[in-house]
């Protein structure tokens, strides 16, 4: 997947960069950190890498000059404490690497920064900020499943405008965190806590962090924010296997690309 010169920044809003990753993940992170900084028209602060320790992710962020981040450093609970499976799946990865973006807020430095996934490449321009409004990139179609974690944290239905789950959003620290604090004034527990008490564990897909953020900044104020269809396609085949022209035709139809081999979060428990 070749990359070229970088798009017009257009915006005057700052923002840092978080990306969830594992070494399964080094056949298109590279690809995801290269466009973040070709397609984001804002200023990028910082751009912090959020793994296990692994050596060779800390030097590939030290090549792309990134921030390594420990995860076992972000949360007081680490995915062993996390027991979201059944005898065909096992989903505690999955869910601990969402927990991990929702307390993103401790990590990043700017008051806006961006989660993407470590499988998904922008090869469009992309603006989250607008005239004081945050743009949100939507499907849809969506797991009901979220939306009754939704009404269990929050005690009322999400609106449900379209589908959040689109592998990337901008957060707010300021709001992230009112989010959170709601979240524990409900329960009387830490936000993550109650968040893995009001999943239905015999469920697949009990909670989506970026339906939850957004559909609670959608309860409190629609018109600060835009909805714009993501166009999100996703391929089988390798990042690295993409030439430019492919590329180009791709994106006259689609804004990002998703690589989705990675099948250690959901993959059956050893025997």
């Amino acid at each position: 997947m070749p990359v070229t010169r970088r798009v017009r920044v257009n915006s005057a809003s700052k923002i840092d960069i978080l990306i969830p990753a594992i070494e399964k993940d080094l056949g298109t992170l590279p690809y995801v950190i290269d466009n973040i900084r070709r397609y984001l028209q804002h200023p990028i602060g910082h751009i912090f890498i959020v793994s296990p320790a692994s050596n060779k992710i800390r030097k590939l962020c030290s090549s792309k000059n990134c921030v390594f981040v420990d995860e076992r450093t972000v949360l007081p609970i680490t995915k062993k404490d996390i027991h979201y499976q059944s005898s065909r799946w096992n989903r505690s990865g999955w869910l601990y690497q969402q927990l991990l973006k929702m307390n993103g807020d401790h990590i990043v430095k700017a008051q806006h920064f961006l989660v993407i996934d470590a499988d998904t490449v922008l090869i469009k321009p992309h603006t989250f900020l607008s005239d004081g409004k945050t743009v949100f990139y939507c499907r849809d179609w969506s797991q009901p499943e979220y939306f009754n974690t939704y009404h269990k944290l929050l005690g009322k239905k999400a609106p449900r405008p379209r589908s959040f789950v689109t592998h990337y959003m901008l957060f707010e620290k300021s709001k992230l965190s009112a989010l959170k604090k709601r979240i524990e004034a409900v329960h009387q527990l830490p936000w993550y806590r109650a968040i893995i008490r009001s999943i239905n564990m015999k469920k697949q897909f009990g909670f989506s962090e970026y339906e939850t953020y957004a559909n609670y900044l959608y309860s409190l104020n629609p018109g600060r924010m835009i909805l714009k269809s993501s166009r999100n396609k996703s391929l089988n085949n390798k990042a690295s296997s993409l030439k430019n022209h492919q590329i180009l035709k791709l994106a006259h139809k689609y804004r990002s690309l998703s690589f989705h081999k990675r099948k250690i979060y959901s993959q059956a428990p050893r025997a």
